[in-house]
């Protein structure tokens, strides 16, 4: 069973620089970021070997958030190699984070 990888400022560059990574910035209280969080679990099983299912926490880890110009969350973003390449804000259905991990792997 694949879980997804919880992202810091020590392993962030590390596991996106290569391939391809969803990275869900959330937070705690943040209602939307609840009801998509078995959504990005179930993904982390499907996507195993294939691609990084990734969840930055804003409140612990600003810097990320910061960098990459969060605003809002849940921010979905998708990574290719290191850089971004797709951005979803709020939530969305699982398909429609299927659909653009196939389109990118």
């Amino acid at each position: 069973m694949g879980k997804y990888i919880e992202l810091t400022v020590s392993n962030f560059e590390e596991v996106t620089k290569e391939g391809v990574a969803l990275v869900d910035f959330w937070a705690p209280w943040c209602g939307p970021c609840r009801m998509i969080a078995p959504v990005i679990e179930e993904l982390a099983a499907e996507f195993e070997g294939k691609a990084a299912i990734c969840k930055v926490n804003t409140d612990e880890e600003q810097d990320i958030a910061v960098k990459y110009g969060i605003r809002s969350i849940p921010t979905i973003l998708f990574f290719k190699n290191g850089e971004v390449v797709e951005q979803m804000v709020g939530a969305a259905s699982k398909q429609a984070f299927a659909d653009k991990l196939n389109a990118l792997l």
